[in-house]
């Protein structure tokens, strides 16, 4: 119980520091401090209440059982991100976000396409990816190829409506403006459309960072080559190996993070102008 008792005690006390510099500070130290605290803070937490409870390790382990397994095991990390990651995710991801910001230009040209393609679109859209991602590992096989297609449709349409929903952003004023100065579709769509809808398509993309990851991981449940985030997890599953599961997890939420970090300062630098971005130190 005394663990258990300095637990609570450490809760409540970062709590308090929190809600203090939160209150009192508005400064971008602050805005990373207060969430690197929480974080150590849940990571303390748990740790003392799998130590104070004597949970299994099975069903819990703590977080030092995976940091010791993490530290052990980084060469096989590695090989699981370079597959699960950076051929599976990172190359579905740049496929489906460019062919859809490509479909979104035509879309927006077409009526007929918006009224047939994007209610179709909607449709594939909310098709459950447990039940394509086997369908399209028989199709494509068992190496990356099938997880790159996985992740392919799970980004698409997303990217889709968020882009040809910005590309329509700008109003009817600013387009008669551009037919005023006799500019071609192609001199509207780079001068007024496509930086108007820039919020638009970095949302899309953003969406698509957190899909990409997950669709790759659930696809590799499916069928895989002996390395990847989802074969290691499935495999280490089945042996209780439960800190090994934890380490990739941690891999996965790493890259994840970082990923949508690397596209939200790129948001950042490209929509400096928006009211979204304004005030931000």
């Amino acid at each position: 119980m005394s663990v258990l008792a300095a637990v609570l005690v450490y809760w409540i006390a970062s709590l308090a520091l929190n809600v203090w510099l939160a209150n009192r500070y508005n400064t971008r130290l602050v805005r990373l401090v207060v969430p690197a605290i929480f974080g150590i803070t849940i990571l303390v937490v748990w740790e003392g209440v799998v130590r104070g409870l004597e949970i299994n390790p099975v069903l819990l382990p703590a977080p030092t059982a995976i940091g010791v397994a993490f530290a052990g095991a980084l060469d096989t990390l590695w090989v699981d991100f370079v597959q699960t990651f950076v051929k599976g995710a990172l190359s579905g991801y740049i496929i489906g976000c460019g062919a859809a910001f490509l479909v979104a230009v035509a879309v927006d040209r077409s009526p007929f396409l918006q009224r047939g393609l994007l209610p179709v679109g909607n449709f594939v859209a909310a098709l459950p990816i447990i039940g394509m991602a086997p369908i399209l590992v028989m199709w494509f096989g068992f190496d990356w190829q099938s997880k790159s297609a996985v992740v392919v449709v799970m980004v698409f349409f997303p990217m889709l409506v968020n882009t040809v929903q910005g590309l329509q952003a700008s109003d009817h004023m600013q387009r008669d403006l551009m037919r005023t100065y006799a500019a071609s579709y192609p001199q509207a769509l780079m001068k007024l459309r496509l930086p108007a809808a820039m919020p638009f398509i970095f949302n899309g993309l953003k969406i698509a960072s957190t899909l990409a990851l997950i669709g790759a991981i659930v696809a590799e449940f499916f069928g895989s080559p002996i390395k990847g985030m989802g074969f290691r997890i499935s495999t280490e599953v089945g042996r209780l190996a439960l800190d090994m599961v934890w380490a990739e997890i941690a891999v996965a939420a790493l890259a994840g993070s970082a990923f949508y970090g690397s596209v939200a300062m790129i948001e950042k630098a490209v929509t400096f102008w928006h009211p979204s971005q304004r005030g931000q130190s």
